[in-house]
């Protein structure tokens, strides 16, 4: 597993909704000013046997597997706050919603990213995009994203996330 935090982001224009490619290699996407753009963080995995399916790849439910380890490993790693820090406030985290667009597959001892990275977060809950990479190829092998919702524990209902948690976690990178 990476022990490093790598951030990507791209850069806000006002009033801009294009994307524009510059260069042949190079594309440079263009959000408006009122979208904040926040940090996205990595973390490496390898594919176990266990992982594996009558296939010989990766199983679908697999990806979810590894981007829940991913952000459980940056939730502490990244963004300074663990999952047992919330559940010392009497709150957890539950997907609502979950969506996988699959590329290409993973298979046996392939090393790979799993990039995500909080795509919005309001007092109901966030939206938690990812991607997952071959390290060795660099190709895409899946995307999409998560909806989760804030639960109080004590009665497995949907909670106000607290300010001070939509400020931790609205981690922005500098320009």
């Amino acid at each position: 597993m990476s022990r490093t935090c790598g951030m990507q982001f791209y850069a806000s224009f006002p009033h801009s909704h294009i994307c524009i490619s510059a260069y042949p290699h190079i594309i440079m996407y263009l959000r408006t000013m009122d979208t904040p753009q926040y940090a996205t963080f990595e973390t490496e995995f390898r594919v176990r046997p266990d992982d594996i399916d009558m296939f010989q790849h990766v199983h679908n439910s697999k990806y979810f597997d590894y981007v829940l380890a991913a952000r459980y490993d940056q939730m502490e790693r990244c963004y300074g706050m663990a999952m047992e820090k919330f559940m010392e406030r009497g709150f957890g985290w539950v997907v609502r919603t979950a969506y996988v667009d699959y590329k290409r597959a993973l298979t046996i001892g392939d090393y790979f990213i799993v990039k995500t990275g909080i795509e919005s977060i309001n007092d109901k809950g966030c939206r938690v995009k990812f991607s997952i990479t071959n390290k060795a190829t660099r190709k895409l092998c899946c995307d999409g994203w998560f909806d989760y919702t804030m639960i109080d524990m004590a009665t497995g209902r949907g909670a106000k996330v607290p300010q001070d948690v939509i400020d931790h976690y609205s981690i922005i990178p500098d320009a």
